[in-house]
């Protein structure tokens, strides 16, 4: 058992990020913090791909004439792909959340959600 967690301590370290950030997400009242928690969310998914689509002892996708067609050993970089726009889509996510809180505080004058709640009633 203990050697199973050892060999998969990755899996581990992105199901805490995860779970932190959807805690943060959903228990947190600061609007800036329900941002930080959403990054932290999707820095876990990310870590998750990436650490999915590693592979041991493989090599770049290129081809080489010598060894034929046969593609034994090369990694996909479709995860990698895939996580550097993930990355860039969070990013602009986080600045867009961002300044919406920052229109929230200039409209209500605080960025705690029960006291912006409380102006609705």
């Amino acid at each position: 058992m203990f050697e199973y967690l050892i060999t998969n301590y990755n899996y581990m370290v992105v199901v805490f990020l995860m779970m932190m950030g959807l805690w943060a997400m959903i228990a947190k009242k600061n609007l800036v913090k329900k941002c930080i928690g959403l990054v932290i969310f999707q820095t876990g998914i990310i870590l998750f791909y990436i650490s999915m689509g590693a592979k041991n002892n493989s090599t770049i996708p290129i081809i080489d004439p010598k060894y034929g067609e046969a593609a034994i050993n090369y990694a996909n970089p479709l995860t990698q792909i895939l996580m550097l726009t993930a990355i860039v889509v969070g990013v602009a996510t986080l600045g867009v959340g961002l300044m919406l809180v920052q229109r929230i505080y200039k409209e209500y004058g605080s960025i705690n959600e029960d006291r912006i709640l409380e102006k609705f009633k």
